[in-house]
């Protein structure tokens, strides 16, 4: 029997040497969050929208202040990248859509495993299945078109149709070389159609924007007509400020999909007050006021839209991006067809 209880307490001993990755109650964390009194966030892609994020955050747990870093995300990895190795790091959290980052970092060792509260509710295509890292909501890329210039008859259903001479010096999408998810759409309709497609789209003069933004932004401003890759989230708040844009989903070509993924880093100088924040942010309460689908399997999805998984959905976006050698190898393929970087963007 000493034996036994012996060996209860080695386990015991050994299981409290594990970090926890279960969620944190709320009132727990903001107690623990309040002495840093901080939380710093960088986020891939514009900036406002996290600002009014944060603003909300803030008004529930008042002694924490977020400060926002927005940007691209391929760019504020290396910065994120610099401090590791440095070990001087900055950032607490990050959120953003390239997720090979997270797959890199994990195998570094340098993310906390944490849980989020809801966490069986999220899909296991959208979460590491030890807590590293988790999706907070779904992005899609529909087609975008400009509502005043465009009719109804015309809007795209498939990716052919933007081959159309109607369109032609009309098309806009960002450069495939240079975003991770516009790599991952181009992609999908190449696999579908062939490479020839590539050459019958450059015929039509398609234009090339730096970040999806700038894409989206001409669409609404009429210089350009329609595009294969907007993103669902931006979309739905263009229409909710009033611009003359509209969406569609094809049903005959799949929905490219992933999600906008965040991470806490181990060292992180506010690690409680970053659980705090992902355990708000998955709340359904806040996943319903989202311009995107949740991640949550028990919030239904924004007017208008299915559940995401009920589309006919291309959803391997990590595993693509872990592939370095393919994407490598398309970066250099559809460079080719886009040429340098000359219409560069911006995140606001």
């Amino acid at each position: 029997m000493a034996k036994i209880h012996g060996l209860a307490i080695t386990i015991t001993a050994l299981l409290a040497l594990i970090p926890a990755a279960r969620a944190q109650d709320n009132d727990a964390l903001y107690a623990s969050a309040k002495r840093g009194g901080a939380l710093v966030l960088y986020t891939g892609g514009p900036a406002a929208p996290w600002e009014r994020t944060a603003e909300q955050f803030q008004l529930l747990y008042p002694a924490i202040k977020v400060s926002i870093t927005g940007g691209f995300s391929n760019v504020l990895d290396q910065q994120v990248d610099d401090q590791l190795g440095a070990k001087k790091l900055e950032v607490d959290a990050v959120i953003f859509q390239t997720l090979a980052d997270f797959v890199r970092w994990k195998a570094q060792q340098v993310l906390l495993a944490f849980k989020p509260q809801g966490w069986d509710r999220i899909d296991d295509s959208f979460k590491d299945v030890d807590g590293a890292f988790v999706g907070i909501a779904v992005n899609a890329h529909p087609y975008e078109y400009n509502t005043r210039l465009v009719a109804a008859a015309d809007v795209p259903r498939s990716a052919s149709d933007f081959l159309k001479p109607m369109f032609r010096g009309r098309i806009v999408t960002c450069y495939p070389a240079d975003d991770d998810a516009t790599l991952y759409v181009m992609y999908s309709i190449v696999q579908k159609y062939g490479w020839g497609y590539m050459d019958r789209y450059m015929a039509n003069q398609p234009v090339f924007i730096q970040g999806h933004l700038g894409a989206q932004h001409s669409i609404a401003a009429g210089a350009n007509l329609v595009t294969f890759d907007s993103v669902m989230d931006m979309t739905l708040r263009q229409i909710e400020a009033g611009d003359p844009v509209g969406w569609a989903i094809s049903s005959t070509d799949p929905l490219p999909i992933w999600p906008l993924t965040a991470a806490i880093f181990k060292d992180a100088p506010h690690a409680d007050a970053a659980k705090l924040f992902l355990n708000w942010f998955l709340a359904p309460e806040q996943q319903r006021r989202m311009h995107s689908w949740s991640v949550r399997s028990d919030v239904p999805p924004p007017p208008g839209l299915r559940p995401i998984l009920s589309y006919n959905v291309v959803n391997n976006y990590r595993a693509f991006l872990s592939d370095t050698a393919l994407i490598a190898t398309l970066r250099q393929r559809f460079a080719a067809y886009s040429g340098p970087i000359v219409n560069t963007g911006g995140v606001r």
